[in-house]
């Protein structure tokens, strides 16, 4: 129920699968709530969710529901978070935006708290969550950045299925067990709803996640370049980024190589440096097959990293993988760990 002393507290997007997880989150760390308000499109009105035992009907938002909210957790898409977080901002709350809406915005901090929590103080009413595939890595990148520093960054990712929503999770399911009867498959959602073609999942490996650009690149891709250069403030770092999705439901999974611009560290400089890391699991032990696996991560909101070793021919260089569930740390939980720091650097009035 309300805690007298907590926050009043809006999520939009409450029905979604990422506002689903930032309730659970919000519960499960027994965040300080004074009031709720569960906010949707007008299509998701009206239903009924429950937090801490307690029952809830999902109002439609609009500019007014933000009245006395002071924080407000927005993961209900961009055009959305475009129309209604100035709004929210307005009325006095905070708006911790799980979009791309705002992300690029010089004036809107880009924060993983682990990494840049500092950064949350320059807000202007918005802080925005990153994608959460850029999430994951700069987690694992921060402890040797820090050391070593870093010079170029590398990564392939291997992208879950619940990224794109839980209707692309209902129709890679349903491929599957067509597909395994010898049925004709038509697939209407991956790799973006509102392309030109759609390809199965099932089965498959898709190497597109989001439109292409003109310069080759996906928007998932530059996403991750420019938010990972924008989170670790280093402009003239070298990143570049391919997004392959799998058929995988949960947990995004990341091949990164790195080159460090200082020092030539061992690899158990590296493991002990990331066993030490803020939010990091070192899973890494070869000889017993012991390694980060999407699977391994659902439910779970750490980032693991395993497989570090040296690149064969250059001796600053390093490989490693990196594995998150991207509806927990790479949304809803860094989201909820963003409100957090709002409180513990003193910039919310309980």
């Amino acid at each position: 129920m309300a805690n007298e002393t907590g926050y009043t507290v809006a999520v939009l997007g409450a029905t979604g699968a990422v506002g689903q997880q930032m309730l659970a989150t919000l519960e499960q760390k027994d965040f300080p709530i004074k009031d709720l308000k569960l906010l949707s499109s007008k299509r998701s009105a009206g239903k009924k969710v429950t937090f801490k035992g307690t029952e809830y009907t999902v109002e439609e938002a609009g500019p007014d529901s933000f009245e006395n909210v002071q924080i407000a957790l927005f993961s209900a898409g961009g055009s959305i978070s475009k129309q209604l977080a100035p709004e929210a901002v307005k009325r006095g709350a905070v708006v911790v935006d799980n979009t791309s809406a705002f992300r690029m915005d010089e004036n809107v901090p880009l924060v993983v708290p682990e990494v840049n929590e500092a950064d949350i103080k320059e807000h202007n009413g918005i802080i925005a969550n990153p994608n959460c595939s850029t999430i994951q890595m700069v987690v694992a990148l921060e402890p040797i950045r820090k050391k070593y520093g870093l010079n170029k960054v590398i990564v392939s990712t291997y992208q879950a299925v619940s990224g794109a929503g839980w209707a692309a999770v209902e129709e890679m399911k349903e491929q599957s067990r067509d597909m395994l009867d010898g049925k004709e498959v038509s697939p209407e959602i991956l790799p973006v709803g509102g392309d030109k073609k759609h390809f199965p999942i099932a089965f498959n490996a898709i190497p597109q996640i989001d439109k292409f650009q003109e310069n080759g690149y996906t928007f998932e891709e530059m996403k991750m370049i420019n938010e990972t250069k924008k989170i670790l403030h280093q402009d003239k770092l070298e990143v570049a980024a391919t997004c392959v999705r799998l058929p995988v439901e949960t947990g995004h999974s990341e091949s990164v190589y790195i080159e460090v611009e200082n020092g030539n560290p061992g690899v158990e400089d590296l493991k002990q440096l990331l066993e030490s890391g803020d939010g990091l699991t070192l899973k890494d032990n070869p000889s017993e097959q012991e390694y980060p696996m999407a699977l391994d991560s659902v439910g779970l909101p750490d980032v693991f990293v395993g497989r570090i070793r040296r690149d064969l021919d250059r001796e600053n260089a390093y490989h490693f993988w990196v594995v998150s569930d991207n509806l927990l740390k790479g949304a809803a939980y860094n989201s909820v760990q963003i409100a957090e720091s709002l409180i513990k650097l003193g910039m919310l009035k309980g």
